[in-house]
């Protein structure tokens, strides 16, 4: 017997105390989004009005910062109006498309990551070859294939998940991912679950087994040179290895969370992970590589300074 119906509209359930605590929700996730929005701007304005900053390490750490935004779009727009809605409810095409706009979000941060960890190791272990390997060519076409790579892998997911009859209305998140969505079927959903097995493997160990051996040699290196040499490859890895571990963290316990679905942990908690990935890693992104990369924050400061100057 099918058991499916016609479902064009889900629910978003996934809210804790949204009745007491509206405003208060409103509020932070607002000032979040815009504290997101102007850091991660401020960064990607300055490395492209610097021209000493047009280098592939600064055009990289741009790429990953817009990144940050769209991933940041996906998800705070829709959020900050469900915050003030009676009801929490989105159709099901809009729900794909926030579904592959965050995925794609997740894959592609981590391919970025992946070739900003070949630009270093590049730049450490192989100097005399740097301008050769790393050509500005080069760094376009590998932010070129961080995107649509992500995206073409995403989109057959949707689309496989699109074809899908729904027999529940009810998503117990408060934004939409394609698992929870290909949960609602009461069909045949076996296919959606090998093709999401397949672009999770495909998507993630790649590039972190790469980024990892990265390291090792990057490390190698480093200990056979000059206390100058390990600082000043400290200096320019360490962001990027600070952000790394940050994101491969979060997602992980996001994966784990919704493949698992334990009862024993609390609803709040399980919402709080669903979300860190998408909140943390672009706001703390840009005040790592603000604060860390000393050309990067010499530059805001003499912006900064400029701009009280002209203001006197």
């Amino acid at each position: 017997m099918d058991y499916s119906v016609n479902v064009t509209y889900l629910t978003l359930e996934g809210h804790v105390d949204l009745v007491h605590y509206r405003y208060l929700y409103f509020m932070f996730t607002f000032i979040f989004y815009i504290m997101i929005i102007c850091f991660n701007t401020v960064i990607i304005s300055v490395i492209f009005k610097k021209k000493c900053l047009h280098e592939p390490m600064y055009i990289f750490i741009a790429a990953l910062l817009c990144n940050a935004l769209f991933g940041s779009f996906a998800l705070y727009p829709k959020l900050l109006t469900d915050l003030l809605s009676e009801k929490q409810i989105t159709s099901f095409g809009a729900c794909l498309f926030q579904a592959f706009c965050i995925y794609t979000y997740g894959s592609s941060e981590f391919t970025l990551l992946s070739a900003m960890a070949y630009d270093r190791y590049v730049s450490i272990c192989k100097p005399l070859h740097y301008a050769t390997l790393i050509k500005m060519s080069t760094v376009r076409k590998l932010i070129f294939l961080s995107w649509f790579v992500p995206c073409c892998e995403n989109a057959v997911g949707v689309l496989l998940t699109s074809r899908l009859q729904l027999c529940k209305s009810k998503l117990n998140r408060i934004y939409c991912d394609n698992y929870s969505i290909v949960k609602l079927s009461c069909g045949e959903i076996s296919l959606n679950n090998s093709w999401g097995l397949f672009i999770f493997s495909i998507a993630v160990f790649p590039p972190v087994i790469f980024i990892i051996f990265s390291y090792i040699r990057i490390l190698a290196v480093c200990l056979k040179n000059s206390k100058d040499f390990r600082r000043k490859a400290l200096q320019t890895c360490l962001p990027h290895l600070l952000i790394f571990i940050n994101f491969s963290i979060n997602a992980c316990f996001e994966v784990i969370n919704n493949r698992i679905e334990s009862k024993q942990i609390p609803h709040a908690i399980t919402i709080i992970l669903s979300v860190i990935p998408l909140v943390v890693p672009p706001l703390i992104n840009p005040i790592i590589y603000g604060l860390k990369m000393h050309e990067i924050f010499n530059s805001i400061r003499r912006l900064i300074i400029w701009g009280s100057r002209v203001q006197v």
